[in-house]
């Protein structure tokens, strides 16, 4: 959007923190940057407000918006199906249009008063990478360090003398190596949380496959030669050490992966769509664990079952699925052992493969089929759909105005 000439007020990167203790010891950054967009939207006052995802921030936006007379088109839900149900009075007062990207969202807003349409999911709506397997072994990237890897090869894991500026460098993955894909998340506590864990599960799995660890964009690259070299003091020096290449591009990785571990959040979805075999991971705070178990509950457009130890799924696969077709290994159930144990059935050819490869297949399916797509008023595609809402609500507010 700002390649494309949004002013850009405040970086959602900066203010991104997931948990309870997570956000509270970033308050004070996040409050500051909230009054900054007050004070832009009071500036400029525009025609129109479309506010994605973000709950926490953008309730308190629209009660602003709503104040000022500007319509508000909301992008991508708040999880209220999950929990904070008493926001739907929120919803319901300051929201002019809810457009939601999960099939089940539309029946639960609707059944509640809300004018909600279900567009279809983005991520479901692109095509797969076109690179070749071996194209993307050679790729080459812009980075701020001379190889972003250690283990099993030539580099130390450490950025070298040539880190200093940015250049372009290959990733240099074996192609004739099977490959894993390790997603810790998009936030800095995330992947603090998640990849050793991950690592050490490569560990018991073996340097037979090579680990790719996309890192998104939230993550700078000053972020990640630190986390580069934490990896580096943790695991260098070890022992038939498996080979991990940190990388970019998070969907070609999961394409060309024979597996992928996912950190439970929007990645699962991209790993959805692109159909290998993966398992969900999350490990946060025990304080923001213990209340998000008590708090979450779900509603009756979404069917889910508990667990064993009386945890309801969490991973959006399994929401839509309407069951589990992915495994969930959440918080004390996190570990290398039961992560390697629960993904070396996927890596082989047989039926637990299959079977989920198919599962994923039916479920990627519901992620497109809107009523515009199954009525063939329309090719569906997600981010057309809410184009053609805004200069609808856009319209309606010129009209009145």
């Amino acid at each position: 959007m700002e390649a494309a000439g949004q002013q850009r007020i405040v970086r959602a990167e900066d203010v991104a923190h997931m948990g309870i203790t997570e956000v509270l010891l970033h308050a004070s950054r996040v409050y500051a940057s909230y009054r900054r967009l007050v004070r832009a939207l009071k500036r400029e006052r525009p025609a129109l407000a479309i506010l994605i995802d973000f709950p926490d921030v953008n309730f308190r936006l629209a009660t602003h918006c709503k104040k000022l007379g500007v319509p508000v088109l909301w992008f991508v839900s708040p999880q209220l199906w999950a929990w904070k149900r008493r926001r739907l009075r929120w919803v319901q007062q300051r929201v002019d249009r809810m457009l939601v990207i999960f099939p089940f969202e539309e029946a639960f807003y609707r059944a509640r008063g809300v004018d909600a349409e279900f567009v279809g999911h983005p991520l479901a709506a692109m095509g797969m990478p076109v690179e070749t397997r071996e194209e993307y072994a050679r790729k080459a990237t812009q980075i701020s360090q001379d190889h972003w890897c250690w283990g099993g090869g030539p580099n130390d894991g450490r950025p070298t003398e040539r880190s200093a500026g940015l250049g372009k460098v290959r990733y240099e993955l074996d192609s004739g190596k099977p490959w894993i894909a390790l997603l810790p998340g998009s936030r800095r506590s995330e992947i603090h949380n998640n990849l050793w864990a991950m690592i050490d599960a490569a560990y018991e799995i073996g340097s037979d496959y090579e680990y790719i660890v996309p890192i998104a964009p939230t993550i700078t690259d000053r972020n990640l030669i630190a986390i580069q070299y934490q990896t580096g003091d943790l695991y260098l020096g070890k022992e038939d050490a498996p080979r991990v290449t940190f990388v970019r591009d998070a969907r070609a990785a999961l394409f060309h992966a024979r597996a992928a571990v996912v950190a439970s959040g929007t990645a699962t979805v991209q790993a959805l769509t692109v159909g290998n075999p993966f398992v969900v991971v999350y490990r946060v705070s025990g304080l923001t664990y213990a209340l998000a178990k008590r708090l979450v509950r779900y509603p009756p457009e979404i069917s889910a079952q508990p667990d064993a130890d009386g945890n309801l799924p969490i991973a959006m696969p399994n929401l839509i699925a309407g069951r589990r077709i992915v495994p969930e290994l959440i918080q004390s159930r996190f570990t290398a052992e039961n992560l390697a144990a629960a993904l070396r059935p996927l890596l082989e050819d047989g039926p637990e493969r299959a079977r989920m490869i198919a599962d994923l297949i039916e479920t990627r399916a519901k992620l497109g089929e809107t009523r515009e797509r199954l009525s063939g008023a329309g090719d569906g595609d997600p981010i057309a759909r809410v184009c053609d809402a805004a200069v609808e609500l856009l319209g309606a507010s010129i009209g009145r105005g």
